[in-house]
């Protein structure tokens, strides 16, 4: 299914789709020798903004959620994707220990994990769950909604400290599917022996979006060069704002300042291209995720004037995470649509592969709002078979298999960022 883009602006979308298209042989090298330099991130998912003048992503998960809603037809590629990523880290793996979110009760997040495990015993592991979770102290049976189930465990440090795994079961990988939001565990800390993937400073413990976007716009930046486009194409305009306590109202006027001059630079681009849209900023939490914390700003008396609900909203995330740093971001309209609600493409990706992807569609936001919500739904991207090749010989804007390379590209391009960015943001590089 190939969502209508509800837009009449799609001139310089299909400028960029025609010189993409263009420059493939060139775009697939510059990656691979991009890899040869970079390690990509164990897996990862990108949010993208479709807004017809401009694809951008907004938001790079480092711990994806999602498998279940993959199309079945890409399992058999993330399987080879799985296989590549776990023999660089581990070349005679045998045992796989995953560790979920700690929320049990979920059962979108439970198929999700239970597809994980799917695709890792077909690559030959033996997988089973260990859990952050208190309330865990012996094997946890979990029933899904299909009829099967899931057993989760408690972890255990080995006798002299040095590794972690269940009763029983000595992993060689230990592959984390919780992003840390509640702090770094004690039991996750000095594991020398194994590989814990993704590294701890990916959890939200550590990571910040503004350290993601900096290295979003050094990468497009070289890859703009090559292609020959405005980066701002495919790049939102970002600044952070620290020390802001949205319950004392402290912060206020740099936040609301900030807004202004993001807007400013949007206005400045929009009427380069002739856009006739209202821009808008997103201010959202440096750190977190779930949609949380999050808000849509088309001047800044509106970041002044919020009220208490509005404020106690924007100042948590998930685990209860106090906010007092934000980033303001261009705001990208999404004129994607499916059964005529609002849009997203979300792709997902192992090691450096593009395994697949959804739209997610919400029938109660607006082309600008965030569609992270509850509410939303899930349709999967047909990447599979010819859609992975794109149709060079296919006018600009008519063919899927050329929209869905160009999100391809466009989510690599994220994936190298947060390659950079784990890079740079490591706390102990000489053993990275």
């Amino acid at each position: 299914m190939v969502p209508h883009l509800v837009t009449a602006l799609n001139g310089p979308l299909l400028d960029l789709e025609k010189k993409i298209l263009e420059a493939t042989p060139a775009i697939e090298r510059w990656f691979r020798m991009e890899w040869q330099e970079h390690t990509p991130p164990f897996y990862c998912s990108v949010d993208l903004r479709n807004a017809g003048f401009k694809l951008a992503p907004v938001d790079t998960n480092l711990f994806p959620g999602g498998f279940n809603n993959l199309a079945n037809e890409m399992l058999p590629l993330a399987v080879q994707a799985a296989m590549a990523a776990i023999e660089k880290y581990c070349p005679d793996a045998k045992n796989l220990l995953l560790i979920p979110e700690s929320h049990t009760r979920n059962t979108f997040y439970l198929q999700n994990v239970a597809r994980m495990m799917q695709i890792f015993r077909q690559t030959g592991l033996n997988v089973r769950l260990g859990s952050l979770s208190a309330d865990i102290k012996e094997p946890t049976p979990i029933d899904l909604p299909d009829g099967t189930q899931l057993i989760l465990e408690p972890l255990e440090r080995s006798a002299n400290g040095r590794r972690l795994g269940l009763k029983n079961f000595d992993p060689c990988t230990i592959l984390l599917n919780n992003d840390l939001s509640a702090g770094i565990p004690a039991i996750l800390e000095d594991i020398n022996e194994q590989t814990l993937l993704p590294p701890l400073h990916a959890g939200w413990a550590l990571r910040r979006k503004s350290n993601h976007f900096s290295a979003y716009d050094e990468v497009v930046k070289k890859f703009a060069k090559m292609v020959d486009i405005d980066p701002w194409m495919l790049n939102p305009f970002f600044t952070k704002v620290k020390n802001v306590d949205f319950n004392e109202r402290t912060g206020e006027e740099a936040l609301a300042a900030a807004v202004d001059t993001i807007l400013a630079k949007i206005r400045k681009k929009y009427k380069e291209y002739g856009i006739k849209e209202k821009p808008f900023v997103i201010v959202k939490a440096d750190a977190g995720t779930y949609g949380m914390g999050i808000m849509t700003v088309h001047n800044s008396d509106e970041v002044r004037d919020l009220n208490r609900k509005q404020r106690n909203k924007m100042s948590v995330v998930k685990d209860g995470m106090e906010v007092r740093d934000v980033i303001v971001q261009e705001g990208v309209y999404t004129f994607e649509q499916i059964q005529e609600s609002v849009a997203e493409p979300v792709v997902y990706m192992i090691d450096r592969y593009v395994v697949g992807g959804f739209y997610r569609f919400h029938e109660e936001r607006g082309v600008d709002e965030n569609l992270n919500t509850p509410g939303m739904h899930f349709v999967p991207l047909a990447f599979a078979q010819q859609h992975a090749v794109p149709d060079m010989r296919a006018k600009p804007g008519t063919a899927a298999p050329n929209r869905f390379y160009m999100y391809g590209v466009v989510a690599r391009l994220a994936l190298l960022a947060a390659s950079l960015e784990m890079e740079k943001t490591d706390p102990n590089p000489e053993i990275y």
